[in-house]
């Protein structure tokens, strides 16, 4: 590295998992650019404050303070779970780079090993996600599910303890901070679609149309350097999955799973919408392929045809969709 070539600045959260997401990025920048990369510690209100996140805004309190620091140029690049990312644009950014996707899919982490079939009646199963509360009472009516916070080692030490029978994570998240040991249950992705982008991260860069002090050179250096760490796989199918959800203009409440797998035929995408019950859904399963959504209007004009469907057979009575009054 010469004094031409500066590190890149990666802010990333404290918690462990953002940390490990955001040196797995840093280690895949070093090996591809040869440039260093430093990260850059930011403190999000998702992070200091309790309550169910619902109320807090939604996924979205952990992504406002990061992009914030990235538009006042306090770093170069932030990375996101992708699943936390709001769908709308922002001026000034854009995801420069979707690396390889871990699993995509949700597991179960009970006391006892037990799956969610064998757990007890009545048993306590914690989730703050409504789209997990639909899915675990869609199988199983008869649990209590109740909210919970906190990062992975928090939830897993209130299964510990007693607090909750088993909760329902993200399999991406336990993987990449070894605690796969944990996994009681993994719900494939077809019949317990996941949150959109589950699994995948999102690299965030500025455009170079920002107010950040830098010249415009800088910013495509940056944007250049990012892109070579992007995998075409995950990109496809998690980008199709925002699509989706964009589309939807579903409200951080709505209890939404959507999934884009690579199939012989193309891309195979399942998207299904919940009453907060679990009592009823919608689902459409349509298979494209590879070129129709290689592209991001090809992707928009996959997700209208899917979400059309969506409405057409009644998913707007079973949660806040806005998308539906188009």
């Amino acid at each position: 590295m010469t004094p031409e070539t500066p590190p890149l600045r990666l802010g990333t959260r404290a918690s462990l998992l953002a940390r490990t997401q955001s040196g797995t990025v840093a280690d895949a920048l070093r090996a591809a650019t040869g440039r260093e990369v430093e990260l850059v510690p930011i403190t999000t209100d998702g992070d200091v404050l309790t309550g169910p996140l619902a109320q807090l805004g939604g996924t979205g309190v952990f992504v406002a303070a990061l992009r914030d620091a990235l538009l006042r140029g306090d770093c170069d690049l932030v990375v996101h779970s992708m699943k936390d990312l709001p769908t709308g644009a922002v001026e000034g950014l854009e995801i420069g780079a979707v690396p390889e996707r871990a699993p995509v899919g949700d597991v179960l982490c009970s006391r006892d090993g037990l799956n969610l079939a064998t757990l007890p009646r009545g048993a306590v199963v914690g989730s703050g996600s409504p789209r997990r509360v639909a899915q675990l009472l869609r199988r199983r009516p008869d649990l209590v599910v109740r909210g919970i916070r906190g990062n992975v080692d928090t939830r897993l030490r209130k299964v510990d303890e007693g607090e909750y029978d088993a909760i329902v994570l993200a399999e991406a998240g336990l993987v990449r901070i070894g605690r796969t040991d944990r996994i009681a249950e993994r719900f494939g992705a077809d019949g317990w679609p996941p949150s959109a982008g589950q699994g995948a991260l999102a690299v965030e860069v500025r455009t170079g149309t920002t107010s950040a002090p830098e010249s415009a050179d800088a910013a495509d250096a940056v944007r250049a350097a990012v892109a070579r760490i992007t995998d075409v796989d995950a990109e496809v199918t998690a980008l199709l999955e925002r699509a989706v959800l964009r589309r939807l203009e579903a409200g951080c409440a709505a209890p939404v799973g959507i999934s884009a797998m690579l199939a012989p035929g193309g891309v195979a995408l399942v998207a299904e919408v919940y009453s907060l019950d679990g009592a009823r859904a919608v689902r459409v399963e349509r298979t494209f392929s590879r070129a129709e959504v290689d592209g991001e209007l090809g992707r928009a004009d996959a997700a209208a045809e899917v979400v059309d469907e969506l409405f057409a057979a009644g998913a707007a009575d079973l949660a806040d969709l806005a998308g539906s009054g188009r």
